[in-house]
């Protein structure tokens, strides 16, 4: 059998996808790449072939890829051309190495050009890349993690005060990170599926307000949602010390490891309705109900975004 490439397998996302990967298939059947030399040398401990990958450096990465039919392309952590440009080297080299199918984890509504999140355009760029090289693919629309707004929610718990942001009455089915990871999984394995879009989306649509509401009920807390502008928030974000863009530095530890121009934007996204996509697709893909908001909440501590990864210069 021709080796399956699980890329990311240092991140949050693709450590998990790995994780269900190993249950799923023998060992051997798998290559793990990652650029965390830590993280392989786990994993190669246990049985499993690595490669440390530079996916900026295009020299010599088509090497890793050799003797795979399929890839899975977890989304890098950047936003703008240099993500662009780490894909397209990925694509390129895959294909330069007899890889025929890639796995690509994407966004919700990515193709829409009205959608002003500013994630939307690396993956709108990624998508049409894997299109124009003649591979097969699966593109996996993702909604956004609910543990991003899980650990926001606790995050004004413990101020004691409103949860504000810029969604508004918008609607988004949240997914947990942990079943965008399964769907990874079950989607390396997906012989049957060719040149495939599928939405994977949460169990509910629900917006923010409910999302809260949820929260409270399992948790016992009283937080309310506070409507804020678009540049409201930035300034709730510039004074949590976020940087605008993935090119600023990040804090150790912070409750928000993104970039505010991503969050914001992606709030504005929701609050127009651009992301209230709802599909059964996830249950399609893996057999499994995906993971509810309500028992997130009841196991909260399973279920926060945690730390930026990414060792990336």
């Amino acid at each position: 059998m021709a080796k399956i490439i699980l890329t990311g397998v240092d991140g949050n996302l693709g450590s998990v996808a790995a994780a269900e990967l190993m249950k799923l298939t023998e060992k051997e059947n798998l290559l793990f790449c990652g650029y965390n030399t830590d993280v392989l040398a786990s994993y190669a401990r246990e049985g499993v072939e690595t490669q440390q990958t530079d996916f900026n450096n295009l020299e010599g990465l088509a090497d890793k890829f050799i003797g795979a039919d399929v890839l899975a392309l977890i989304s890098m952590p950047f936003v703008g051309e240099k993500r662009q440009r780490a894909h397209k080297n990925v694509v390129d080299a895959a294909k330069e190495a007899g890889v025929k199918k890639i796995i690509y984890t994407s966004l919700v509504n990515a193709a829409d050009v009205t959608n002003p999140s500013i994630e939307k355009i690396d993956h709108a760029f990624t998508e049409n890349y894997i299109k124009k090289s003649n591979l097969d693919y699966i593109f996996l629309r993702n909604s956004q993690y609910a543990e991003a707004m899980i650990t926001n929610y606790f995050t004004f718990v413990n101020q004691g005060s409103n949860l504000q942001n810029n969604q508004g009455e918008g609607k988004m089915a949240y997914i947990s990170r942990k079943d965008c990871a399964k769907a990874v999984a079950y989607a390396l394995l997906a012989d049957n599926l060719h040149h495939k879009i599928l939405n994977i989306n949460g169990k509910q649509l629900l917006t923010i307000s409910e999302f809260i509401e949820i929260g409270n009920e399992k948790t016992g807390n009283h937080v309310k949602y506070q409507f804020v502008s678009d540049e409201e928030n930035y300034a709730i974000f510039d004074s949590m010390g976020v940087p605008r863009t993935t090119e600023g530095q990040f804090k150790k530890d912070s409750e928000a490891p993104f970039s505010s121009d991503g969050m914001v934007t992606f709030g504005q996204a929701i609050r127009e309705n651009k992301m209230s996509n709802f599909t059964k697709d996830f249950e399609y893909l893996t057999g499994d109900e995906p993971i509810s908001v309500q028992f997130m909440f009841e196991h909260s501590e399973k279920f926060q975004i945690g730390q930026r990864h990414s060792l990336d210069k």
